[in-house]
């Protein structure tokens, strides 16, 4: 039992960390080589797709915009830029024609020296073909801008605050009025053992006089 509860734990740490890397934004320094508007069918991966922008019809098949970059060491990054509406994140992107607007404008070749701050969320996984979402494109003087994750951070900090007071809440609430619930109800349990105890003694004397045995 010890051993599964420590799996279990593992197992829902890791998935609470896998929730909060996928959701939380991110800001990455690359350089955009292309941009695209391309059809996708969506199938099983249509879990990491966000929905359609507000006002369109959704579809099992759409058109998704695409960013091409590449990063500081040289390997690629392709991100998707579609709004998060009111949905799930709760970013409520609604500009994604916009964002692709501007990643367009800054469109330059690799030996230029063009480089932009990409904020987004999500991953990137070729084997399932998951893009991370594009939140926001902007121009930066140069590679080595380093960015501090202010948003993420605060998000982190109100998460914590919010099981804080969820759980100063549950324990008020289990102090108060479970736990002498609890207590009640184990009183009359001992209560009952006590009385089946008894009971169980005076049918055993009862059985032992038929059997001519003395009673205790």
């Amino acid at each position: 039992m010890r051993w599964v509860r420590i799996v279990f734990r593992v197992v829902l740490v890791s998935l609470v960390l896998s929730i909060l890397h996928y959701n939380l934004p991110q800001t990455d320094v690359v350089q955009v080589v292309g941009t695209e508007n391309r059809r996708i069918d969506f199938g099983e991966n249509s879990f990491f797709w966000a929905s359609p922008d507000v006002g369109t019809a959704e579809n099992t098949t759409r058109d998704v915009f695409f960013i091409q970059t590449v990063k500081k060491n040289g390997k690629p990054m392709v991100y998707r830029n579609e709004d998060t509406g009111w949905g799930w994140p709760p970013y409520f992107k609604l500009n994604s024609h916009n964002v692709q607007t501007v990643a367009a404008s800054l469109v330059t070749r690799p030996e230029q020296a063009q480089w932009v701050a990409i904020t987004h969320y999500g991953w990137r996984n070729e084997f399932f073909t998951i893009f991370p979402n594009a939140i926001r494109v902007r121009a930066i003087s140069g590679p080595d801008v380093t960015f501090i994750p202010w948003a993420a951070i605060a998000i982190l900090v109100a998460l914590g605050l919010m099981l804080l007071i969820l759980w100063r809440i549950f324990n008020h609430f289990y102090t108060r009025y479970l736990d002498p619930i609890v207590d009640s109800v184990g009183d009359r349990i001992d209560a009952m053992d006590e009385s089946a105890t008894r009971a169980r003694g005076r049918l055993r004397r009862w059985l032992d006089s038929w059997r001519g045995k003395p009673r205790g």
